[in-house]
Parts: C-alpha cells; sequence; structure tokens
C-alpha cells in the first residue's frame, strides 16, 4: 500500500512500512524512511508504483480547464474524490484522483482549500476580482520585459525616463519600472546608474554627479524665489580708511578687506572690514529663510551655488570704489609682544580701494620684501606694517599652542575654461604653497576677528556660535570655549557672512551688540539658551558635511578628466599609508593593489590605466619608484597624511584668502 501525503505545500507519494494509530512508517521514493502523521495523508493507493504517480498525474491532469471545473463543481465545500468522480464518470483511479487534486491544488485563483484534499470554489465576485489581478499582473509582467528588452537593445523607454532619477538614487522596489530595470540590468550584468547613463537619462557622468546632489540638496532647484530688495535704508558713517581685499582672481563674494595705519613705536593701527548682509538679512525674515535654507555657498571647479541672491552679494560684497555696509573691527597692535588694545566694533561704510588678487600679487610679495623696508612691494605702506603686526599675534597664539605652525603645505587649485557643466571644458590645475605670506598675513586678523568678537558676545552676554577644540574634540556650541589648536581662549566665525550661515548669525548677534551695548541681550535676534540657535548649528554641519562631500567629488572628477585631457600615462605619486597614495601634481588620492610596503612620504612612479568617471575611479598600478618632489614634500612636512587633522582643514578654510 501507498500513500500521497501532504509536505511543507508539497505532495509526496511514499511506501507504507508500518501504520499506529496516529502516525505512519514510510518510505520515500529516494529510500528515505520517515514517520508521517496520519492527518497528512490525501491518497491510499495500490497502483501505480509510487515513483510514477506524479508524473502520470500531471500528464492526465493537463486536459483539465481550472476555469470549467469551477463551473461544475458543487458550490459548498467538496472532497477531491468526489468531484474526480462525477467528472471522469466513475470512480476515479488514483492516477485521476491525484490529477485532480494537483489542478485544484495549483488553482487557488478558482479553488479555496479547506482542509486535507478538501476544497471549496471562490465565490463569483472574488474570482472576478482575482482574475482582474492574474490580468493585470500578466500585463505588467509582458510591460516589464518589452521594457527590459528595450533597454538591453538601447532604447530608453519614456516611463523609465521619467523615473529615471528616483529609479537610480530612491527606487521604489515595488514598482514595475524598478522591476524591468532591474530585469535588465540583471541580464546585462551592468548597475542601474550605469544602464540608465548608458540610455542617455544623463547627458554624461559630470551630468550625473551634479544632477544627483542638486536632487538630494536642491530638491526645488538653485534658483531663488522672489526675494526683497536688499537695501538697508540705513545711513551709515564713512569709514576714513584705505582698505583692500585680498582674493583669487574668481572669487565674487568679497567679504573681508584690510586696512592699517603706521603709528610708529612699533605699534599699528589695524582695521578688518567685514562685509554686513546682517544689516537687511534678518532673523527670520524671507531673506534669512532663503540663506538658512542654504546654509552654505557651495563651490565646486569652476562654478558655485551661492547662499544668498545674486542682488544681495551685488549690494554687500566689498567691491572696489563704492561704500558698502560693513561691520569693522579696529585694533592697535604692538608689533613687538602682539599686545591687542584700543579694540572698538563699529557698523558703518567702506570704500575699498583695489580689491587685489592673489595670482598677481602674490609673485611680488615674499618675505624678504616684506621684512627690507627697501625692497620693491607693492602696496608697501599697507603691506608691512600688517605683515609686522600678523607676525607679532601669530608668535603669541604659537606660544600658546607650545609649538610653531608650518607654513609649506601646497594646496591645489583649479580654473576651467569653458562651461563648466560641459566635460570637455578644459581644467587647469594649480599648484600654489598654502603658507605664502599674503595667505598668513590674511589668515592671522580673520583669526584675530573671529576671537575677539567671540570674547565681545561672551562679554555681552550675548549668544553666539563657537568652534572648540579640546582635548582633541571638535565641537560647534553656543559657549566661549578653547580651540587649542589655534591656540586661542574661544573662536567664533564671523569673517564669512556672504556664504555661511553661521557667520551670518554671528553677525545679527554681533550689530546687536554694535548698537545696543550692554542692552544687547535684550536687543540680539537669539536670546540666552535659544534652542533654534542649536537647531541652526545642527543643520549646518549637516550641510556642510554633505558639501564638502560634494566638492571632493567634483574636484576628484575633474582631477580624472585632467589626467584624460593631459593624456598622462605615467606619473608621481606619494605614499599616504599602506597602498594609499596621493599624486604629486593634482590632489587625487587613490589605492594601488600590489603596491610593495613603503614608507609614508615615498614618491614612486603609478601607469595610469584607465579612469571611471562614474564612480569617480583611477586604474593604476605600481611602476617603480619615483623622483621625489618639491610639492610632496612640501605636503607631507606639515601634514603626513589628508585629512590628518580634520578641525585645521575647517580653520583652515575659514582663513585662507584663496577661497573662490
Amino acid at each position: 500500500m501507498h500513500v500521497l501525503f501532504e509536505d511543507d505545500g508539497a505532495f509526496k507519494p511514499a511506501t507504507i512500512l508500518s501504520e499506529a494509530d496516529a502516525t505512519l512508517q514510510v518510505e520515500a521514493v529516494s529510500g528515505k524512511r520517515s514517520k508521517i502523521k496520519k492527518n497528512t495523508v490525501v491518497l491510499r493507493f495500490e497502483q501505480p508504483p509510487p515513483d510514477q504517480i506524479l508524473a502520470q498525474a500531471q500528464e492526465a491532469g493537463a486536459e483539465l480547464d481550472p476555469a470549467f471545473l469551477w463551473e461544475v463543481a458543487p458550490q459548498d465545500e467538496f472532497d477531491v474524490a468526489d468531484l474526480a468522480h462525477e467528472y471522469f464518470g466513475h470512480p476515479p483511479s488514483a492516477v485521476e484522483t491525484c490529477a485532480m487534486l494537483l489542478q485544484l491544488h495549483a488553482a487557488p485563483v478558482y479553488f479555496h482549500r479547506r482542509g486535507r484534499g478538501r476544497y471549496r470554489p471562490a465565490p463569483p465576485d472574488v474570482l472576478e476580482a482575482a482574475l482582474a489581478a492574474l490580468d493585470k499582473k500578466r500585463r505588467q509582467a509582458e510591460q516589464q520585459e518589452a521594457w527590459a528588452e528595450g533597454m538591453l537593445a538601447g532604447e530608453l523607454p519614456e516611463a523609465i525616463a521619467r523615473l529615471a532619477d528616483t529609479l537610480a538614487f530612491k527606487p521604489d522596489k515595488n514598482a514595475m519600472e524598478w522591476k524591468a530595470l532591474d530585469l535588465a540590468c540583471e541580464r546585462g550584468q551592468i548597475s542601474p546608474v550605469r544602464l540608465l547613463l548608458r540610455l542617455g537619462a544623463w547627458p554624461h557622468p559630470l551630468g550625473l554627479l551634479r544632477h544627483r546632489f542638486e536632487l538630494e540638496l536642491f530638491p526645488r532647484g538653485t534658483d531663488f524665489p522672489e526675494l526683497p530688495s536688499p537695501a538697508s535704508g540705513r545711513e551709515l558713517p564713512l569709514a576714513d580708511v584705505r582698505a583692500y581685499s585680498f582674493d583669487d582672481t574668481t572669487t565674487t563674494e568679497i567679504d573681508d578687506a584690510l586696512s592699517a595705519t603706521d603709528l610708529g613705536e612699533g605699534r599699528v593701527r589695524v582695521g578688518i572690514h567685514i562685509a554686513a548682509p546682517a544689516l537687511v538679512v534678518m532673523r527670520d525674515t524671507p531673506l534669512d529663510q532663503a540663506a538658512r535654507a542654504r546654509m552654505s555657498t557651495v563651490y565646486m571647479p569652476g562654478d558655485k551655488i551661492p547662499m544668498l541672491s545674486d542682488a544681495l552679494i551685488a549690494e554687500y560684497s566689498l567691491d572696489a570704489g563704492r561704500p558698502v555696509p560693513a561691520l569693522s573691527l579696529y585694533a592697535t597692535i604692538d608689533t613687538h609682544d602682539g599686545h591687542v588694545s584700543d579694540v572698538e566694533t563699529r557698523v558703518e561704510a567702506v570704500s575699498v580701494v583695489e580689491n587685489l588678487r592673489l595670482p598677481v600679487l602674490e609673485p611680488q610679495v615674499s618675505e624678504t620684501a616684506l621684512n627690507q623696508p627697501d625692497a620693491p612691494l607693492p602696496h608697501a605702506e599697507l603691506l608691512r606694517p600688517l605683515w609686522r603686526a600678523a607676525q607679532a599675534l601669530q608668535r603669541v597664539r604659537e606660544t600658546i599652542r607650545g609649538k610653531p605652525e608650518l607654513h609649506n603645505r601646497v594646496e591645489f587649485s583649479f580654473y576651467l575654461e569653458g562651461d563648466p557643466r560641459d566635460p570637455d571644458a578644459t581644467v587647469r590645475i594649480v599648484q600654489r604653497q598654502r603658507g605664502a605670506p599674503l595667505d598668513r598675513l590674511v589668515s592671522e586678523y580673520m583669526i584675530l576677528a573671529n576671537v575677539t568678537w567671540g570674547r565681545l558676545l561672551a562679554e555681552h552676554g550675548v549668544p553666539g556660535i563657537y568652534r572648540s577644540q579640546q582635548a582633541n574634540r571638535v565641537r560647534m556650541s553656543t559657549h566661549a570655549l578653547p580651540h587649542d589648536s589655534m591656540g586661542v581662549p574661544q573662536y567664533a566665525w564671523c569673517t564669512s557672512p556672504l556664504r555661511r550661515y553661521v557667520d551670518l548669525v554671528n553677525q545679527q548677534q554681533l550689530i546687536a551688540v554694535a548698537d545696543h551695548g550692554v542692552s544687547a541681550p535684550l536687543a540680539a535676534p537669539y536670546k540666552p539658551r535659544d534652542a533654534d540657535l542649536f537647531a541652526v548649528i545642527s543643520a549646518f554641519e549637516a550641510k556642510y558635511s554633505a558639501y564638502h562631500e560634494f566638492q571632493d567629488n567634483m574636484e576628484r572628477y575633474w582631477c580624472l578628466r585632467w589626467l584624460q585631457q593631459e593624456n598622462i600615462t605615467r606619473t608621481e605619486a606619494v605614499v599616504i599609508r599602506d597602498d594609499l597614495v596621493r599624486l604629486a601634481h593634482a590632489p587625487l588620492f587613490t589605492r594601488v593593489p600590489g603596491m610593495p610596503e613603503l614608507p609614508r612620504g615615498h614618491v614612486i612612479s603609478l601607469d595610469i590605466l584607465g579612469v571611471d568617471e562614474v564612480d569617480l575611479t583611477l586604474q593604476c598600478r605600481f611602476a617603480g619608484d619615483g623622483a621625489p618632489t618639491a610639492a610632496a614634500e612640501e605636503y607631507f612636512a606639515e601634514t603626513g597624511e589628508p585629512a590628518a587633522n580634520p578641525e585645521e582643514a575647517w580653520a583652515a578654510d575659514d582663513e585662507s584668502s584663496t577661497r573662490q
């Protein structure tokens, strides 16, 4: 005697070896013996042999139509054997009963299982809905197949193109468009992003890189909404100074300038003049909300997404030749000991004499020329007193730090000739020494302003946003805390209000102090313990980090394009650690598989095998030792490795006079 029993949703034949009250000892076709419960048995039979019944039943059941069976079956619950008897017109054989069982079990749309070998026809309305769902699923499968075949043939279906962004970055994996794309990718052995790019969803990898960033960070686009006029209408006294700005040739947001008066006897009266958009960008106004939504200007080679509107930048950028509102810090500095006295903060208008451009000015300005009174030096009446005072300020900080600062780090600037959205634009990568005299000069006064204004806020009980570093822990807070790596008692970002929202908030607070003095805590936009300041910090850090990551990716992209543009097949690189290296003539870091273990700073040669503009990776191989380069030696003399101290990178970004 044989049985057909149900096991884990499948029907299996076996031969009975022994029988108990509730169980059977059986032997499967494979020879495996097991114990089964009697209530799992659906059919007992003598013939055919167990190894043939399923095959014969499937052959016999091929003629059974589930739709017809549904029409002739009893409307109530029934046994499979009864329906087989009625259908075949005679007591069914084991094969016929098994065939009917397999067909009913395989048609859950028509028949609902009610127990061991028992079923019930689906109600007509339920059947109609289920059949409609099956038809829809069939048509969807056909559509998915057509889309997948079209994509593999090089065509981008309109439905897929319309959802390309969602499919690439945030797919709904239950959507038929995703299933079609996934099917095409599986057959073509390619990733969704690469397939969509190949099909023209984006014009090129550069377009994909920018589009993905803007989709995530600027979902409503990068254009500004209609905003009020940026003019404040406030009458400001005109400062009696000759101020100059120091920036790169590409800088359009000029937010700082310097003036100096040599008082004799080793004293210099320095003016630090910062653009003052906070005079009109007041808390919770439409202008403020637009700036807060962005938190910072986004920089990338050859292009940027500004934090403030073009009209606002045009009104408040410290462009030469016209009075511009400014928040000025005046201080007298003793060039012998770095003592700072007679500190004063004013809200005024400043007319910048000239916007000096570093690539033009730097070749003419050396430490020798600054230190020797008779040496030729452009703008000597400005630069020499500023330099002497800056050196004194630096000595004070270095004493507090306990070690001198190194100023020989090499940085790279990118210049594009052509449309920055065109991958065929010509890119130039220019190296310059970060610690050049003008860099050091400007950075010392930006530090002085940020330190002094941070102290001014704290002394008046007005909250601000500070950046501190203690015990190697870097954080932003609303309290004045020391910044150990810079050697200052507190540090508040205040000198870049045209391009960074934290500086703009601090400037709003500083203007309240300058205007109201001791009553500033009541007049300041943000009061002590204002929870909204913490929200600003959190949002700023998140967006600033995302912006820096995007800028790094864009620079990496243009490094890869530069290698192709210059047809570079072999280049020098410097060992960072293990198999990580940095190219000597571009800020591109990459890993070199199979590279021998070499000390950090060792210069090697690399063979360039190819680039991947989608993954932003470089394929290369170790080609032996290379010739040491000055750029490598200077870079590693200070940093040792990339991002060894992220806080110094943040601070350097704030103090740099070469920002775009």
